[in-house]
């Protein structure tokens, strides 16, 4: 029986489908052997993973809590669940689209003060519409919005902005067909993150964090949006420059910064000022979200150990093929010239007769799938494990 390591607190309907296809679930923080580990924000980028394992899927996008380069090392499948929680994360932004330029915040708060104990229906009436006067906003419809990324969320956000009555322009450095095919007919698509910032009144950020984009939204870009514009962030903290946010925001330059990833100075600033609304990484936490994620990360780790598919691993290409033969052996290696004629030498040399053999690589990695109707021995797997450039090498059936 296969084990899998739960780490965080994973939805019942994500981890029922683990054990209905009779997976052992190990729960805890304890990282014990394992084939699999399944997490939300465990922290296992510092950790030593089990050399038994052969997945991690992690039930949401982000996977900066996992040491990727190491895994992919060690022939580790890394899964993440790209759009899983996107309606969740488009609807904060929108919400934080109506907030960057309508203090309902402090509108709310405010109300406190009205000290019902003392004051007639009449004079709290006068009061409130005396508040009114200092809550004055703008309404969005009209404006322009910059979303910088367009995958599963950014997407999603420039389609409700545009219904919203936004002119909505867009960047995507790794636009694909795919991704164009969904966007809005409506979107103008920009060619450099310059021009997409100019002329903004509003920017949403729907980038991952990375050595590229670390520190990529700084002063330089930012000045190139509107005077008194709303920037929002429910990316990663680390894509913004926090010096420049602070320095455009005691020009203002921007009128306000919505974050999801509080820091220090974030907090101080928001206890001496109202131009910084921040949430507790609040972007995915909806029932729906989680039961999305889970469903996603646990159907994706249960496919690959029971059959290979790989499908939105962050480290190894997108493989799968259909049953052809009795058995089929997973295996992954680096990607460099004559390591498949060794596999396949070593299968003849075995009187394996290869029915099937699917091959793809990313990058520096390669992973196979091969169907047979003969038997494969323990004495075969060791020997293909053992070929100079194989990270990992099992029987998936």
């Amino acid at each position: 029986m296969m084990k899998i390591q739960v780490l965080n607190n994973i939805s019942n309907y994500g981890l029922k489908i683990l054990e209905d296809k009779s997976f052992d679930l190990i729960k805890g923080e304890k990282i014990e052997d394992c084939d699999g580990i399944v997490l939300r924000s465990f922290p296992l980028k510092n950790i030593d993973i089990p050399k038994s394992t052969l997945a991690v899927s992690r039930a949401g996008a982000g996977t900066n809590n996992i040491d990727i380069q190491k895994c992919t090392d060690g022939g580790v499948v890394v899964f993440n669940t790209p759009g899983a929680n996107a309606n969740a994360v488009k609807e904060m932004v929108i919400c934080s689209l109506i907030l960057g330029k309508r203090d309902l915040v402090s509108g709310n708060k405010t109300i406190d003060s009205v000290d019902i104990d003392n004051l007639s229906e009449s004079e709290i009436s006068k009061k409130i519409e005396d508040m009114k006067k200092a809550f004055v906003g703008q309404e969005i419809k009209g404006k322009t919005l910059s979303v910088i990324g367009l995958g599963a969320i950014g997407s999603m956000v420039a389609e409700q902005a545009i219904q919203l009555g936004m002119n909505v322009q867009g960047f995507d450095p790794g636009i694909t067909v795919e991704t164009a095919l969904r966007l809005p007919r409506d979107i103008k698509i920009k060619k450099t993150i310059d021009e997409a910032f100019k002329k903004s009144d509003y920017i949403s950020l729907h980038i991952p964090l990375n050595e590229r984009t670390k520190g990529l939204i700084n002063k330089k870009l930012i000045l190139m949006a509107n005077q008194d514009s709303v920037l929002i962030n429910f990316s990663r903290g680390g894509i913004v420059d926090e010096r420049s946010i602070l320095e455009m925001l005691d020009s203002n330059h921007i009128s306000k910064y919505i974050t999801d990833f509080p820091t220090k100075t974030l907090i101080q600033r928001l206890n001496q000022k109202k131009d910084v609304i921040i949430f507790p990484h609040l972007g995915a936490s909806t029932k729906e979200s989680e039961i999305n994620c889970a469903l996603m990360a646990c159907e994706q780790m249960a496919l690959f150990l029971e059959t290979g598919k790989i499908n939105n691993s962050v480290n190894f290409p997108n493989i799968s093929s259909p049953q052809i033969g009795k058995r089929r052996l997973f295996i992954s290696n680096e990607n460099k010239p004559g390591i498949i004629s060794k596999i396949a030498e070593v299968l003849a040399d075995d009187g394996v007769n290869i029915l099937e053999f699917v091959n793809k690589s990313r990058e520096m990695v390669a992973c196979n799938l091969i169907d047979s109707d003969d038997e494969i021995s323990d004495d075969t797997l060791l020997k293909l494990s053992r070929i100079k450039g194989v990270l990992n090498a099992r029987l998936c059936y």
